[in-house]
C-alpha cells in the first residue's frame, strides 16, 4: 500500500479541507484502475463534525429547559417565551465579540455558548420578577418596569461584573490551559455582560409592553400559587429559627462543607481530561535492538492478523513497519492503527478493547506492544500521536550514574500495579562487536594493520566499488559478504588476509574482539543526561496516579544528585493543574476586591464569597465523587465558573437586605423579608443555570464524555449551594448588621459626648 496524509496549514478550517478532500477522493475512485483500491484509515474531522453537531443539539435542549422552568414559576407563556428574545439578542452580541477577537466556532466556544444559555436569562429573570411583584402590588406596567429595573440595577450590575471577573484570570493565563480556555472565558464573560445590558434595557421595555394590569391569571396559576405561597412562608419561618440560632450554626455548616471538600476531594483521581471514545486505537511496537526489517515486518503481520481475528469491532487495520513520518524510522519499530465501528454499534468501548489488547500483547516474546488511546487534549505532539500517557524524565549529572540507577528504577516500575506496559528511551541493548588489531601478533606474522582494516571494510561495510552495465541498465557493485557469512562472530574465522610473503593468514589470529551492549542513542533534557520512562496505565488509573507512583519510585531509588521532570501528556497535566489552582485563587481575590468596592464594606464580600463558595465547591466535589468522575481541566474550569455563579445568589440577598435596612426596617425583619422576596428569583436563576448545564452532564452525543465533569460540577455545586446559601448568608448577614449597628451607635455616642 501507499499511505497519504493530508496535513492542514496553521489557521486553516479542517471541515472545509475535509469537504474538498472527499470531492477529490470521489474523483480518484473513478479514475484509478480496477486493480487499485482506495480506503480511509483515519479522519479526525468526523469527530469534530459530530462534536459540533452534538453541542448544537445541546444548545437547543438547554433553551427549551430554561423556557420550561420560567413557565413553571411565572405560569404565563407570554413571560416564559420572552427569553426566546433575550437569548438570541445576547448570543448574537456574543458572536459579534467572537468575530472582533477572531475566534472560530469550535467545540470550546460552542460549549461556552451552551453554558451561557442558562446565564443570559438570569438577569432578565431577576428584573422581570421584580417588575412582576410591583404590577401585582398595583403599579401600572410602564411605571413598574421603570421602578423595578431601577431598584434591581445595582444587583444586576454587581452579579454580572462578578461573573465576568471570574474569567479574567482564565483569559490572561499563560501556557497550555490559557491557550485552551481563553476563547471559552471571553465568550462567557461577553455573554454575561451583554445579557446584563439587555436585562436593563430590552427586558423592562418588553415587560411594559407584554404585561397587562387587568390580565387574568390562568387556571394553572390559581392551582399552583398556594404551593408557592406555602413554600415562601415555610422558608420564612425556618429562616427565622435559623437566624435566632446566631452565627455558630452557619459557621458549623461551613466547617462541615470544608470537611466534605477535604474528605471527598482526597478520594478523587486526577487527570488532564477524560479519554473519549473516538473509535481509534493504536498499537505501538518495539522489537529487540538488533532486529532486522524482515523480523519486525513478520511480527507486524502477526499482530495485524491477531487484531483482525480477535477484534471484530475493527473496521480497518493498518500496519506500518519502521515508520519514518510518525516515528524514528528505526527498523525495530512499527505500529498498528485500527478504526473501530461507531460506539453505538458495538458492545465493547474503546477503553475495553485497549485493555483486552494490552492483556493479549503481554504474551508476545518478539517485542513490546502497547495499546494506546489518543489523548482528548494535548499540547504535545507525542501525546497526540498516541504516546504513553505517563512520561517521566530522569536527569543525571553523568552517564555512569544514570546507567547504574536506571535498571533499578525500571525494575520498580515493572512491579507497580498502577502501570500496564512500560518502556524507556535510553536502552543498553544494542549489540556491538569490537574488533581491535593485535599489533604484536600481526607484526610477527608479517600482516600490516592497514591490510586488516581493508579486509574488514571490503567484507562487511557494503561499500560501492564500481558499476557495470547489463541489458542497457547500470548496476552498482557492492563489496559485502552474504548475510549468512557475516551474521556471527565466528564468521571472522572464514576471513583471511595476506602477509608480506603472500601467505593467507586467518583473521582471528591477528585481531582481538569483544561483544558488548551500548545505547543506540544518548538523550539530553535541559542539557542534562536523561532517560524518559514511559508507562501505560492499568484500568481505573489516571495520569495523576501514574505521576504519583513515579515520584514514589524516584524517592526510593534515586539519590539527591538526580532531578526529575515530566514530558508529553504528563507535563500537560501538571501545567494545567498548577494554572487552574492559580486562576481559582486569583478569581477569589478579584471578586472580593470588586464586591468590596461595590458594597463599600470589607465584611459583606467575605460573607458573600466564602459562605457561598464553600458549599458550592463541596457540592461539586461530592458530585464528582458520586458519579465516579475525576478532577481534570474541565471540572477545574467548572469550579472556577461556579464561584461566580453562586456568589450571584449571595449578592441578591445581601444587597436587598441592605436596601431594606437603609429604608428603616428592623434588622431581623429586613433579613426575613429581603431573603423571602429574593427566594423565587434565586430559585429560578439557579435552576435555569443547572438545567442549562444538564445536557452537558448527560453526555448526549459524540465527544461529550470529556465535558461531563463540567456539567456535573455546575449542577451539583449550584443545587447544593442553593440549599445552604438561602440560610447561612441571611443568618450571618443578620449578625453582621448587628455588629455594624453596635459600632455605629458606639461611634455616635462618642460624637455626642465630644
Amino acid at each position: 500500500m501507499v499511505g497519504l496524509g493530508v496535513v492542514p496549514q496553521p489557521g486553516s478550517n479542517y471541515l472545509d479541507i475535509a469537504e474538498e478532500f472527499y470531492k477529490r477522493y470521489a474523483v480518484l475512485e473513478k479514475e484509478l484502475p480496477k486493480e487499485f483500491k482506495l480506503n480511509l484509515a483515519l479522519d479526525n474531522t468526523k469527530f469534530i463534525t459530530q462534536s459540533i453537531e452534538e453541542v448544537e443539539e445541546t444548545l437547543i435542549i438547554a433553551i427549551i429547559l430554561v423556557v420550561l422552568i420560567i413557565y413553571l414559576f411565572f405560569r404565563d407563556w407570554v413571560i416564559a417565551i420572552r427569553p426566546l428574545i433575550d437569548i438570541p439578542v445576547s448570543l448574537i452580541g456574543t458572536f459579534f465579540i467572537m468575530y472582533i477577537f477572531g475566534f472560530s466556532i469550535n467545540v470550546l466556544t460552542l460549549l461556552a455558548i451552551v453554558m451561557a444559555t442558562g446565564l443570559v436569562v438570569d438577569d432578565g429573570i431577576v428584573v422581570t420578577e421584580n417588575i412582576y411583584k410591583k404590577i401585582e402590588a398595583g403599579m401600572r406596567p410602564l411605571e413598574a418596569s421603570i421602578e423595578g429595573s431601577k431598584e434591581i440595577f445595582f444587583a444586576v450590575v454587581s452579579t454580572s461584573l462578578t461573573l465576568a471577573a471570574v474569567f479574567m484570570p482564565v483569559i490572561f493565563m499563560e501556557g497550555f490551559v490559557g491557550r485552551l480556555f481563553r476563547e471559552f472565558g471571553v465568550v462567557i464573560a461577553a455573554a454575561v455582560l451583554i445579557s446584563a445590558f439587555v436585562s436593563l434595557t430590552l427586558t423592562p421595555m418588553l415587560n411594559a409592553k407584554l404585561f397587562r394590569k387587568d390580565q387574568k391569571k390562568s387556571r394553572f396559576y390559581e392551582m399552583t400559587e398556594p404551593f408557592f405561597e406555602a413554600m415562601e412562608n415555610g422558608y420564612k419561618n425556618s429562616l427565622a429559627s435559623f437566624v435566632r440560632a446566631g452565627w455558630w450554626l452557619p459557621t458549623l455548616i461551613w466547617v462541615g462543607c470544608l470537611g466534605v471538600i477535604i474528605g471527598f476531594g482526597s478520594m478523587l483521581q486526577s487527570e488532564l481530561a477524560p479519554l473519549e471514545d473516538r473509535g481509534n486505537l493504536r498499537l505501538q511496537i518495539i522489537g529487540p535492538e538488533s532486529s532486522s526489517f524482515g523480523y519486525t515486518d513478520a511480527f507486524m503481520l502477526k499482530l495485524g492478523k491477531l487484531v483482525k481475528d480477535s477484534v471484530p469491532e475493527a473496521e480497518m487495520v493498518l500496519t506500518v513497519t519502521a515508520p519514518g513520518f510518525t516515528g524514528s524510522g528505526a527498523v525495530n519499530t512499527g505500529f498498528v492503527r485500527m478504526r473501530l465501528s461507531e460506539p453505538g454499534d458495538r458492545e465493547r468501548s474503546q477503553k475495553d478493547i485497549a485493555a483486552y489488547l494490552n492483556k493479549k500483547a503481554a504474551g508476545f516474546a518478539e517485542g513490546k506492544v502497547f495499546a494506546q488511546q489518543e489523548q482528548t487534549i494535548s499540547a504535545s505532539g507525542g501525546a497526540a500521536r498516541g504516546a504513553l500517557p505517563v512520561q517521566y524524565v530522569i536527569q543525571a549529572p553523568n552517564f555512569e550514574k544514570l546507567k547504574e540507577k536506571l535498571p533499578k528504577f525500571m525494575d520498580e516500575v515493572s512491579k507497580n500495579p498502577t502501570f500496564q506496559g512500560f518502556d524507556v528511551n535510553l536502552k543498553f541493548n544494542k549489540p556491538e562487536f569490537t574488533v581491535v588489531p593485535d599489533r604484536q601478533k600481526a607484526k610477527l606474522l608479517g600482516v600490516s594493520v592497514a591490510d586488516i582494516g581493508q579486509a574488514l571494510q571490503l567484507s562487511f561495510s557494503g561499500t560501492r566499488i564500481g558499476y557495470f552495465t547489463m541489458n542497457n541498465k547500470q548496476y552498482q557493485v557492492m563489496s559485502q559478504f552474504d548475510y549468512k557469512d557475516r551474521n556471527k562472530p565466528l564468521d571472522l574465522k572464514s576471513l583471511y588476509v595476506r602477509n608480506d610473503k603472500g601467505e593467507l593468514i586467518q583473521m582471528d589470529n591477528v585481531v582481538k574482539f569483544d561483544e558488548t551492549a551500548s545505547p543506540p542513542q544518548i538523550y539530553h533534557y535541559n542539557r542534562y543526561m536523561s532517560a524518559t520512562v514511559s508507562a501505560g496505565l492499568a484500568q481505573g488509573k489516571t495520569v495523576g496516579d501514574g505521576i504519583e507512583e513515579m515520584n514514589k519510585i524516584a524517592d526510593k531509588v534515586l539519590d539527591d544528585s538526580f532531578t526529575t521532570a515530566l514530558s508529553g501528556a504528563s507535563r500537560d497535566y501538571a501545567e494545567s493543574s498548577s494554572n487552574a489552582y492559580f486562576a481559582f485563587l486569583l478569581a477569589l481575590v478579584l471578586i472580593y476586591l470588586l464586591l468590596a468596592a461595590q458594597f463599600e464594606s470589607f465584611v459583606d464580600p467575605v460573607i458573600i464569597i466564602f459562605f457561598t463558595a464553600a458549599p458550592a465547591i463541596a457540592g461539586a466535589i461530592f458530585s464528582l465523587w458520586y458519579f465516579n468522575q475525576t478532577i481534570n481541566i474541565f471540572s477545574q474550569i467548572g469550579i472556577i465558573m461556579l464561584i461566580g455563579l453562586v456568589t450571584k445568589n449571595g449578592i441578591l440577598i445581601v444587597e436587598f437586605i441592605n436596601h431594606l435596612v437603609e429604608g428603616g426596617k428592623q434588622r431581623t425583619d429586613a433579613v426575613l423579608e429581603g431573603a423571602t422576596l429574593r427566594l423565587r428569583p434565586i430559585l429560578m436563576t439557579s435552576i435555569a443555570t443547572a438545567l442549562g448545564a444538564l445536557p452537558i452532564a448527560l453526555a448526549l452525543g459524540a465527544g461529550a464524555q470529556s465535558r461531563v465533569p463540567m456539567g456535573i460540577v455546575v449542577i451539583g455545586g449550584i443545587m447544593f449551594s442553593l440549599a445552604i446559601t438561602l440560610y447561612i448568608v441571611p443568618s450571618l448577614h443578620a449578625s453582621n448588621i448587628q455588629v455594624k449597628q453596635w459600632f455605629a451607635s458606639r461611634r455616635k455616642n462618642k460624637e455626642n459626648e465630644a
